[in-house]
């Protein structure tokens, strides 16, 4: 599942499997090179970056009905295609650029329209029909008006530009930076890729499973140990994998069955992985590529976003292993005999050098304060060394010689570069189609009569303004990745929920907004009823699909209040604190609030909860996502009133 989801799925056989790989090792060699130089023009790298993708697309990725075994000439000619209309742009950069001042001539008309319809046949392969589907749409609207290849007009409403022709469109998405080539591509070409490759290497040098095996010797003998460990383990794991399928599947095939050993029900076991996998993206240092993408988006350095995003992700994964103790209470269960667990001593010997490139990332970034760009390359350097020293010690020690060992390191180095680049095929083709979106709402100013419809819908109440924003999140997050689902809501709404904010006289910091609709985001995967990570938990727990993805669902509202608290208290993202107690008082009462909502989804606190007390625990839960004192004494008040009645209660 995670080959055809993640890296495409096809294995033909003799010299295309030789290509593939050659492609995949040349992709990485090429973004390594570029961000050494660091002299590459950004519109150059872009498209040298998506002619990559677009092979990998229609050689690696099969279409529906496609053979497995072999690459069709259609995908040939599919990939030659994209690979032109992307490199078209790099040998004629100087016509684009400098002669033609930005207006197409029709040869870059001709050229744009074929990279923008073989891009669109890519993205539906790789990613999925909605998001092309998406694009699509805000084509023909970007064409629709008085003046436009498409002469009818919309609503008054809905027409709130005067409509373009093709020549002109072709020039706003394939001719300048603001489109196809626009700042998404550019995150994806620069950050993102490093960090991918970064995370690649280090699960083929074996961190993963020392990480799950870490976590499952600390945790495992507790009550519901399992559980935990899985908790513990995707957290660690998410820095390896930024994708949530591959997460249940590195995680889940180790953790699940050990989940149902000690008393878990098949779907609390998947949804326990579903939920604890899709939060890998919100763990800093290495968070997802919406991360990336927001930090450009908000222009700030990416080493403050991380410092920003810690808190909440503490929280996250802090309120699932409570969540999980809770139901280990209420299910009376038991952890595993710690005789029949794995030494901690002997693991951390074996694999605490996996540690040191994550402890050198977190002070290039924080410490030294180094750009995304040369700290993910600087750990990609130490990673290819730490790699061949590592099997060159094994080979030494288990007898086969130096020599030995280093050929087998060369090995693992160029599987790991090939697994970066085939993991980045849908993020390229994500920010690429996204991309397009972005560039139309630009030219056409869409986002501020998207502004009066909202006002308009929710009547300027701004907790409307945030369901809609909610809802809309998780509609798109049925179809669309994280990234792309997060590229399209900080192009469309997060200026909306900015502005209506305002409006309302409650201003918050655009980041508060941005973080608000990337946690939907990273639902995507966890939202029924497209819910790629659940389909890989319930494979593995052998349980039926629809009942562990709507109990991950259940498991990750956790992460929809937890939005709610820090747009309405920044000070969760460490805004506006002014000690270090401060933050502490923050962090405790919001844990609170997380621990009382947790035990109303549940059921259970010290005893089962009865209707009322749930009420009760929920009502403690808000109460404590409004920040001040008083809000803060309520919800404390609540909480204890419930356990309390629940100690004294037979």
């Amino acid at each position: 599942m995670v080959e055809e989801s993640e890296l495409g799925g096809r294995k033909p056989r003799g010299l295309a499997r030789y290509l593939l790989v050659a492609l995949g090792v040349a992709w990485s060699l090429f973004q390594l090179w570029a961000t050494e130089v660091g002299t590459l023009d950004p519109l150059r790298l872009r498209a040298v970056h998506l002619a990559f993708a677009l092979a990998l697309a229609f050689l690696a990725y099969p279409g529906k009905r496609g053979p497995k075994d072999r690459v069709p000439l259609s995908d040939w000619v599919l990939a030659l295609l994209g690979v032109a209309g992307a490199l078209y742009v790099v040998l004629d950069y100087y016509g684009i650029t400098q002669l033609r001042g930005g207006i197409p001539s029709g040869r870059d008309v001709v050229m744009g329209t074929l990279t923008l319809l073989v891009l669109f046949v890519a993205s539906w392969r790789v990613v999925g029909p909605a998001l092309p589907v998406i694009a699509s749409l805000f084509v023909l609207y970007a064409l629709t008006g008085p003046k436009g290849l498409l002469p009818f007009t919309l609503p008054p409403w809905l027409q709130l530009h005067a409509g373009s022709q093709w020549g002109q469109l072709m020039g706003q998405l394939y001719t300048t930076a603001e489109g196809i080539w626009g700042v998404p591509l550019g995150v994806s070409a620069t950050f993102v890729f490093l960090f991918v490759l970064f995370g690649a290497l280090l699960e083929k040098a074996g961190a993963g499973h020392f990480f799950i095996q870490v976590a499952y010797a600390l945790l495992g003998h507790f009550r519901g140990g399992p559980a935990k460990a899985a908790v513990v383990a995707s957290a660690l794991t998410g820095v390896v994998s930024g994708s949530s399928v591959s997460n249940v599947v590195t995680t889940g095939t180790f953790t699940i069955p050990l989940m149902k050993r000690v008393g878990y029900p098949p779907e609390k076991a998947g949804a326990v992985e579903v939920a604890s996998s899709s939060n890998g993206q919100l763990m800093p240092p290495v968070m997802g590529a919406a991360a990336f993408i927001m930090a450009e988006f908000l222009g700030i350095p990416y080493n403050q976003l991380i410092l920003i995003a810690l808190l909440p992700a503490l929280l996250a994964y802090a309120t699932l292993f409570l969540t999980v103790h809770l139901e280990a209470l209420a299910l009376g269960l038991k952890g595993v005999p710690r005789s029949e667990l794995p030494p901690l001593g002997p693991i951390l010997r074996s694999g605490a050098h996996y540690l040191l490139p994550l402890a050198y990332l977190l002070y290039a970034l924080v410490g030294l304060r180094l750009t995304p760009e040369r700290a993910a390359l600087n750990t990609v350097f130490f990673m290819l060394a730490l790699i061949l020293l590592q099997e060159a010690w094994r080979a030494h020690r288990g007898g086969a010689g130096v020599g030995f060992g280093l050929l087998r390191g060369g090995r693992l180095i160029l599987e790991g570069l090939e697994a970066g680049a085939r993991g980045m095929v849908g993020i390229a083709l994500a920010t690429a189609t996204a991309g397009v979106i972005v560039g139309i709402v630009t030219m056409t100013g869409i986002g501020f009569g998207l502004t009066d419809i909202v006002e308009r819908l929710s009547g300027g109440n701004l907790l409307l303004v945030l369901l809609l924003a909610q809802l809309t999140s998780l509609l798109l997050g049925m179809g669309l990745p994280t990234t792309a689902n997060y590229i399209v809501m900080a192009s469309l709404v997060v200026p909306v929920v900015l502005q209506l904010s305002e409006k309302a006289g409650y201003p918050v910091p655009p980041v508060a907004a941005h973080m608000f609709v990337f946690y939907f985001g990273i639902m995507a995967d966890s939202t029924p009823p497209v819910a790629l990570a659940a389909y890989a938990a319930s494979a593995i727990a052998k349980s039926d699909f629809w009942k562990t993805a709507v109990q991950g669902f259940v498991y990750e509202l956790r992460t929809a209040l937890l939005a709610y608290m820090f747009f309405f208290n920044p000070k969760l993202l460490l805004l506006g604190v002014d000690s270090w107690l401060e933050g502490l008082w923050v962090f405790l009462t919001a844990l609170l609030g997380m621990t009382a909502f947790a035990a109303a989804l549940v059921g259970f606190l010290h005893k089962p909860t009865r209707l009322w007390e749930r009420a009760l625990l929920l009502g403690a839960a808000l109460a404590l996502v409004v920040p001040g004192l008083l809000t803060d004494a309520i919800g404390l008040g609540l909480f204890l009133l419930v356990y309390l009645l629940q100690r004294v209660r037979k």
